[in-house]
């Protein structure tokens, strides 16, 4: 496909927002990473997030079909951060039925939106539906593998079903020839604010849902460490690059579930992971949002991203988290999300020096992410003028703090002394 060779991750997201519009939705104005008056959550996790009220019954101004790109940040996955594919912040592609079309238009339409808009070829999507629950009377998602089988025969994609039940019976039983939906337990395959089936809360909408992965090639999959590759393998062949919830089911108080007479679809889809099937590329780095940080990094280290892609990919990682805050009026401090943001610049600092970058850098990194990120809008990056400025000030303190505690880490081996607990203390603080 020649369109690999030039599609970017804005012109995806335009893409995306034009695809829907021309399908009757209205663009909704992107929620800020901080929630005012959300207690709960210290970033917008999910472009379904700000949401939640119109999913739960409310009627939204805009009306029935409504559509997004929402940045949104997870510091659970900071550790993990230094992979492929782990990033703590991101963008979600998201639209949403409130009670209008189901799951026919929306399977057909994403389908549409990947191979025909974004350029994917369809024999590498797969697909995963929810398998049923007999304790609780759910029966298996038929309905939706039945579209799936429609539509990928009509791309002339063979498409037969699997049934897999949990991820951990995936790993041991793999594929076979020309499987491509594959029904998954309650653990992969099923939405609710609690979680699984049994920790749905009561009076709340949920239903099943359909995950959709792009296959980036069987040589990626670590047996050894990851068993058989499939769909939810944690391996590296398959990667999710989006999913379809089908809100049709309430939990009464006697805990059996009922349908809902106005049923949603809550979609949403990585942006970055989009765009990196989009290249071809397992990794998300490598896209147009990241690529150029990187090969900044480059220059200034005088290091190769080869051979240093962990500290390269939390350096790049980081400072766009901080950016995207710092744009939206976040400053850092000790407190909440303001520690959550100096945590990321001064991790990005201290890979930096883990590549020898010992001088401040960040003026050469943060102009390259407010570039890459001028097409969000300014009803949520209120204060882009400044952030420069504020990732400045807090570059130039932790550069204080590090030269104070290198000169104390000196002073107290001075002599060949072994240090104590109340030295390492010290240091630490």
């Amino acid at each position: 496909y020649d369109i690999m060779s030039f599609m970017d991750a804005n012109i995806v997201r335009q893409k995306f927002l034009d695809f829907q519009v021309a399908r009757g939705h209205k663009i909704i104005s992107p929620a800020p990473l901080v929630l005012e008056g959300d207690p709960t959550t210290l970033f917008t996790g999910s472009g379904m997030q700000p949401l939640l009220p119109y999913l739960l019954g409310k009627e939204h101004p805009e009306g029935t079909r409504l559509t997004d790109s929402q940045p949104s940040m997870r510091l659970q996955d900071i550790e993990d951060v230094g992979d492929p594919r782990h990033t703590t912040v991101f963008e979600m592609l998201g639209n949403w039925s409130l009670g209008d079309y189901f799951k026919e238009e929306q399977i057909r339409n994403f389908f549409e939106f990947l191979t025909k808009e974004v350029g994917l070829d369809p024999s590498k999507i797969y697909v995963t539906c929810f398998i049923g629950n007999e304790k609780y009377g759910i029966p298996r998602d038929v309905e939706a593998a039945e579209i799936w089988q429609k539509v990928f025969a009509k791309a002339g994609v063979d498409a037969k079903i699997a049934e897999i039940g949990s991820a951990e019976n995936g790993d041991k039983r793999g594929i076979k020839p020309g499987e491509r939906i594959f029904f998954y337990d309650d653990k992969e395959n099923w939405w609710s604010r609690g979680g699984g089936i049994d920790t749905t809360p009561i009076g709340d909408p949920c239903g099943p849902d359909s995950e959709v992965f792009y296959d980036f090639g069987e040589e990626l999959q670590d047996e050894e460490k990851y068993g058989l590759a499939h769909p939810a393998s944690d391996g590296a062949r398959f990667m999710e690059i989006g999913n379809q919830v089908f809100m049709q089911y309430r939990r009464k108080e006697d805990g059996v579930f009922e349908e809902l007479e106005k049923k949603n679809v809550d979609f949403g889809g990585g942006l970055e992971r989009i765009a990196a099937a989009a290249i071809g590329s397992f990794d998300v780095f490598k896209i147009s949002l990241m690529r150029p940080i990187l090969e900044k990094l480059e220059e200034i280290s005088n290091k190769s991203y080869d051979n240093n892609t962990d500290e390269m990919r939390v350096i790049a990682d980081h400072i766009r988290g901080a950016y995207l805050l710092a744009a939206q009026g976040l400053a850092p401090s000790n407190k909440t999300q303001g520690y959550a943001m100096r945590r990321l610049v001064r991790r990005a600092i201290l890979r930096a020096l883990d590549l020898g970058i010992s001088s401040n850098f960040l003026s050469e990194i943060v102009p390259i992410v407010a570039e890459n990120y001028k097409d969000l809008p300014d009803s949520i990056l209120t204060h882009r003028e400044n952030a420069l400025e504020v990732l400045l000030r807090e570059e130039n303190a932790f550069r204080k703090t590090l030269n104070k505690g290198l000169k104390e880490l000196n002073k107290l081996t001075k002599n060949n002394k072994i240090l104590d607990g109340k030295d390492l203390f010290k240091l630490q603080d």
